[in-house]
């Protein structure tokens, strides 16, 4: 069988498996929005510590219906983008793009509503209020001085509201956001930090830092993965080529980092990391390197990337990391971490890990039926 043919049916069985999961755990458990496992059991019975991840099992059902075309898929898409309608306000947080991107915007995209726009643009321009003046950047929830890595990803939703608007100020917002990031949590080798500190008072950048990483000075591999996406998106809403080339820079980081399986730990520079693999990132990085591939005119370097989402996918499909063979288990895809220093979703299936891992698989059946035509 031809590779490309093996891993197109891979993924296909995938969607099947992701299917019956889904569809049990939002049967079982309605108007619930877990965030990761405890021994393989979605778990339930608190609100989290911080709510970030409402957006990605809304953004499930959505990949579900519209790869089946299934009304009972779309009807309940809609019913856990609904629900989290509100947050749309919601100023306490730096994840609105994580919630509204997902759902309403792909809503937005079936729909043609522009009721179902107003509320990704809101989002958007409440986003865009975290903006500190002094330093140029959106701040963490953690407190003003704080700038995220994580935020490269939400950053989209700024500048697809800005777009929309036609809004100079908040694509300007943005755009400074990217270019504060790159120049402060971006370091020469292409690694990452998780975490920026900033003078409240001058806005001048004081030192790297984390809190989920293993230190300051390492390298956290789901927030490279992070900014592989997030930089690439930025350089195609502003085809600024130094977003670009920061996009290549964290996409090379992480694989030569990452040999063999293409599944990296928690943190590269852990001796020895607690857990040997953080697979969300790996299905993160994934998706990354199949947009990425899209944007590099250099044809070995696009192949390199495509190479490597496809490579890592495949990994990623083995009954390793796919849940298949585990009876009882409930999540998708196994050996995902949340947050390994607060003992939370440690090898357990994280929501966001299920997400991406779907997003990326969509992407690359999508990508492979388009070249067939």
């Amino acid at each position: 069988m031809n590779p490309s043919d093996d891993l197109t049916s891979k993924a296909n069985r995938a969607f099947e498996f992701a299917e019956i999961q889904l569809r049990k755990l939002i049967t079982n458990h309605p108007c619930y929005f877990p965030l990761f496992t405890k021994a393989g059991r979605w778990k339930h019975e608190s609100e989290s510590w911080t709510n970030w991840c409402e957006g990605f099992l809304g953004g499930m059902l959505w990949i579900l219906a519209r790869r089946t075309g299934d009304p009972w898929w779309h009807t309940k898409a809609e019913e856990y983008s609904r629900l989290i309608e509100h947050r749309q306000f919601d100023s306490m947080v730096h994840d609105l793009g994580f919630l509204f991107l997902p759902t309403w915007k792909v809503w937005y995209e079936v729909a043609g509503d522009k009721k179902i726009q107003s509320a990704v643009l809101t989002a958007g321009k409440t986003l865009a209020g975290r903006f500190q003046e002094k330093g140029e950047y959106l701040c963490s929830f953690v407190a003003p001085e704080s700038l995220f890595i994580d935020i490269m990803m939400n950053v989209e939703i700024i500048f697809y509201a800005a777009q929309e608007l036609g809004d100079q100020t908040l694509k300007d917002i943005a755009l400074k956001h990217c270019l504060t990031t790159r120049r402060c949590l971006v370091r020469g080798d292409g690694s990452t930090a998780h975490e920026g500190i900033f003078d409240p008072n001058s806005g001048a950048f004081l030192c790297q830092s984390t809190h989920q990483g293993w230190r300051g000075d390492s390298s956290w591999a789901r927030g490279q993965a992070w900014a592989i996406g997030g930089f690439t998106t930025a350089f195609k809403y502003t085809k600024e080529i130094r977003f670009l080339d920061t996009a290549v820079a964290t996409a090379n980081y992480f694989i030569e980092r990452t040999p063999g399986e293409g599944v990296p730990p928690n943190d590269w520079d852990q001796p020895p990391p607690k857990a040997t693999y953080e697979s969300s990132a790996a299905a993160i990085a994934a998706g990354a390197f199949l947009d990425l591939a899209q944007q590099v005119t250099n044809p070995s370097l696009a192949q390199r990337y495509l190479d490597r989402a496809r490579h890592t996918l495949t990994t990623l499909l083995t009954n390793d990391f796919l849940a298949t063979g585990r009876p009882g288990w409930e999540g998708i895809l196994l050996h995902g971490i949340y947050h390994e220093r607060k003992g939370l979703g440690v090898d357990e299936s994280v929501m966001w890990g299920d997400y991406f891992f779907l997003a990326a698989l969509d992407k690359l059946l999508q990508n492979a039926a388009s070249s067939s035509v």
